[in-house]
């Protein structure tokens, strides 16, 4: 009777915790679809998974070039922090988790050999845990999040690790579509820009021409033009008249 009851408690709690999650990935949703910009898509998603873990520290970072550093893009505890670069080799964790594309879980982080390094910093932190799910993107590992619990917290269990998981597969996906949007823009704006171009190169080769012309007309003085005859004068007339209507009609794009 008490193992049935104690198996139907463990299955209740199985199934809150489902809840939790479930809810936490609806509100992640609904604050990243809000947005196309991908440094607040991923604050979103770290301060909600800060807030649904009571976790000491969560945070994204995205990998460097060259596989030696990377980059901390949004922070839980420091939403100030969004650009801030840092040695692979001072995070044994996060690198292996770049590098293999595989999820790291250490569940004490005090006693891992790997970080004896930091030993005393996690002892002031009462650091219990460390979780670093990759963000893979085409089959490459381009970022991770990095969450550490409190030793006098809950203990981060299997089924949140694979919740971590699906989040970081959300992530991935909000960053290619920011990606796409960002990239879409840029080519839009580049017709634009072009227009403008030529436009500023048209008014800059109309001064200098206005200018040369003013300064030649001063240098001859007012009364050179009187010696062409009055037929060369009307037909210098009608040229420009010529010259300003088919100027007229390039500008309305005929």
């Amino acid at each position: 009777m008490n193992d049935d009851l104690a198996r139907l408690q463990g299955r209740v709690q199985e199934l809150e915790q489902e809840r939790k999650h479930l809810l936490a990935v609806i509100e992640i949703l609904e604050e990243i679809s809000g947005t196309l910009h991908f440094v607040d898509i991923l604050q979103a998603i770290t301060r909600k998974l800060g807030e649904a873990f009571g976790l000491d520290r969560c945070s994204i970072f995205l990998a460097e070039r060259g596989g030696t550093k990377a980059r901390l893009v949004a922070s839980y505890e420091d939403p100030s922090i969004r650009n801030y670069v840092v040695d692979l080799e001072r995070y044994p964790e996060l690198k292996r988790a770049l590098q293999s594309g595989e999820t790291v879980f250490i569940p004490d982080a005090a006693a891992d050999p790997n970080l004896k390094h930091v030993k005393s910093s996690l002892a002031t932190r009462k650091v219990k845990s460390m979780t670093v799910v990759p963000i893979t993107w085409r089959g490459v590992a381009i970022g991770a999040i990095f969450l550490r619990t409190f030793r006098d917290g809950p203990a981060f269990s299997d089924a949140d690790v694979r919740f971590t998981q699906v989040v970081g597969s959300l992530t991935a996906k909000a960053l290619r579509n920011a990606y796409r949007y960002e990239r879409l823009a840029e080519r839009q704006s580049e017709p634009l820009a072009q227009g403008r171009q030529a436009e500023t190169e048209r008014i800059a080769l109309i001064s200098f021409l206005k200018r040369f012309l003013d300064a030649f007309h001063q240098r001859d003085g007012t009364s050179a033009e009187g010696l062409l005859p009055q037929s060369s004068g009307e037909e210098l007339d009608r040229l420009v008249e010529i010259a300003m209507a088919v100027v007229a009609e390039e500008g309305k794009g005929r």
